[in-house]
């Protein structure tokens, strides 16, 4: 049986702050930070994350931004993606910053 994949995501040491606060600044993407942020892996599946008003292809969209940004990882197995926080390697490159968006964030419904 093969292994589990990740899809393809910046290094640690590649993770760009500018690139980072841009794959934030938009209010979905935030969300899904403080989804996130329990430090679980999430399904892709849009009513899991509280976002089925938005199109799967929407929400697969705003995933990609923050796992190409370095925010999140995703790990494939078979025909399932389970995305979770980097949280580590953003507390590493950037001490603080995630501890301070999550706080900064409005609570979400």
């Amino acid at each position: 049986m093969p292994e589990d994949e990740r899809l393809p995501q910046p290094a640690t040491a590649d993770i760009d702050l500018v690139t980072v606060l841009h794959a934030l600044g938009d209010p979905v993407r935030m969300r899904l930070l403080l989804s996130y942020a329990d430090g679980a892996e999430h399904s892709c599946a849009p009513r899991d994350l509280g976002l089925e008003h938005l199109h799967k292809s929407t929400v697969s969209h705003h995933m990609r931004v923050l796992r190409e940004a370095g925010v999140t990882t995703t790990r494939v197995a078979g025909r399932n993606r389970f995305v979770s926080l980097r949280r580590t390697d953003l507390d590493t490159r950037f001490p603080g910053l995630l501890d301070a968006l999550l706080s900064a964030a409005p609570p979400q419904p």
